[in-house]
């Protein structure tokens, strides 16, 4: 068979010669541009070469954001919060502004400077008789019945401060946690009623509980205005003291550094009756402040009073510019604030007095009869006594003697990491002239000691499971309330 004949390619049209003649002369015309362009503009100089970067591991990821969202809730809020705005979820306290309804209204109280409620007559007359009678009283205190202690989540974390409110009407319980939330419990409240038809074995309904995050960090301290019932001060390790109106449900920022950004944690907060727009704050960074709440946060007054952090502190209830101050440098302080010495970082309260304990020392509070409680991790309350301070001169030193504690009672003080930290706190201003104070117990005990220092009462109760270690002292009445780590709330009355 004979080979097929190739095909002649077909004749170029005229169309197809003069497209591909533009092309050419279009790249031609480029070619010229790009060679006058080199000339022109300077070539830019070589990338440097980039190192590898390791692929970044989801976990670190995660680890950032986690971070970011920890920073964000530790961030302090400085405006006015509204009590309906923050309520803390969960239904356990779902009773929100509704639960503080009981609060309104409660009768004014005003100033008392200067008034005693324990004299040296009232010292000199105790007798053995009177001590018994004092301990059958504490020993009678029965804790709270109308609920159980594990129904009484006052706030949802660990407890770290608490406080009664004075009136006498009612006992109002406040609390703050580990992480900024507070919470209200009225105990005259009653327990809805079941109605027999319903099974015997129902559920009693939980008590009503209010609870705000009104902080973002630890609330530290409560102190009640000594004029106004519906005030109630809480400080935080945030940086900031506000102020709760009961009345309006509105919490107000009345301290906090000027920079935003600045990490002052406010460990105790106090006030004088006989000032009651002056509040005294102490800080983890170990300085105390004072502050007029009817001026700006900027003018308030820092002291540097030490190198390590001030645990707690107290002002005499008859002499406030009598301060007592505790730290981690395992001292006990007395400062006057009657003189204010030295110049720039150096310029502080004038030092009276001091007593080193072997470990470091956790709180110091005064009794309204000159008596200083600290508790220490030497597993030791020491008792000091200081009756004529009402008579000390403005920056008079006190002698080594004078500083001695007069009493040292062994007590169980390593909490370690999950249990807050034992504090004594006196009753403020007992309606029987005697002074005493609580503290919590490690064998989950509230105890409760006379000023010369013997043990009134080891306060129980079925039902308590966990350490009630912030322990409180209602400031007129015999009502002791203790907080454990669960956030629950033990009481006795």
């Amino acid at each position: 068979m004979a080979p097929a004949a190739k095909e002649e390619p077909a004749a170029m049209s005229a169309f197809e010669r003069k497209r591909l003649e533009n092309i050419a002369n279009n790249n031609a015309i480029l070619s010229e541009i790009s060679t006058t362009a080199a000339k022109i503009i300077p070539k830019p100089a070589p990338p440097k070469p980039k190192r590898p970067s390791a692929p970044r591991r989801k976990a670190e990821v995660e680890a950032e954001v986690e971070a970011e969202k920890a920073k964000a809730k530790k961030m302090r809020i400085s405006g006015d919060l509204n009590l309906g705005d923050i309520q803390v979820e969960g239904r356990k306290w779902e009773a929100g502004l509704d639960g503080l309804a009981g609060l309104k209204g409660l009768p004014v109280r005003g100033a008392q400077p200067g008034v005693r409620t324990f004299t040296d007559e009232d010292v000199k007359s105790t007798t053995d008789k009177g001590l018994k009678d004092l301990r059958l009283r504490m020993s009678g205190l029965k804790l709270y019945e109308k609920w159980p202690v594990q129904d009484i989540k006052i706030v949802p974390q660990r407890i770290y401060s608490m406080g009664f409110h004075p009136t006498e009407a009612k006992p109002i319980v406040f609390a703050g946690d580990k992480e900024g939330a507070m919470g209200v419990f009225d105990a005259s409240q009653e327990p809805s009623k079941v109605e027999d038809d319903e099974d015997e074995e129902a559920e009693l309904p939980d008590p009503v509980i209010s609870a705000f995050k009104t902080h973002s960090r630890t609330i530290s301290s409560f102190h009640f205005s000594p004029v106004d019932a519906n005030a109630v001060f809480s400080a935080s390790y945030d940086s900031s003291i506000r102020k709760l109106d009961l009345d309006k449900g509105i919490s107000t920022q009345v301290f906090a550094p000027a920079d935003p950004d600045e990490d002052l944690p406010i460990s105790a907060i106090d006030m004088a009756t006989s000032e009651p727009n002056i509040i005294i704050f102490s800080t983890l960074q170990g300085s105390l402040g004072r502050h007029d709440l009817r001026t700006k946060p900027s003018t308030a007054e820092l002291w540097s009073l030490t190198d390590q952090k001030i645990g707690g502190f107290s002002l005499h209830p008859l002499h406030p510019h009598l301060v007592a101050t505790a730290s981690l440098d395992r001292t006990l302080k007395i400062w006057d604030l009657r003189k204010i010495q030295g110049k720039g970082s150096a310029r502080a309260p004038a030092l009276l007095g001091s007593h080193e304990s072997r470990l470091s020392v956790s709180h110091a509070s005064w009794s309204s009869a000159g008596h200083v409680a600290t508790s220490s991790y030497d597993d030791r309350i020491k008792i000091y006594s200081f009756p004529d301070a009402g008579t000390w001169s403005a920056g008079a030193e006190l002698s080594e003697s004078q500083m001695a504690p007069t009493r040292e009672i062994p007590h169980n003080n390593q909490t370690g990491r999950w249990v807050t930290i034992l504090k004594p706190q006196w009753q403020r201003s007992p309606r029987d002239g005697l002074q005493k104070f609580v503290i919590g117990n490690m064998n989950r005990f509230v105890d409760v000691f006379a000023a010369d220092g013997e043990q009134l009462a080891q306060l129980d109760g079925e039902g308590i499971t966990a350490v009630p270690a912030v322990a409180h002292f209602h400031p007129t009445m015999d009502w002791v309330a203790g907080g454990n780590a669960s956030g629950k709330l033990c009481l006795w009355m």
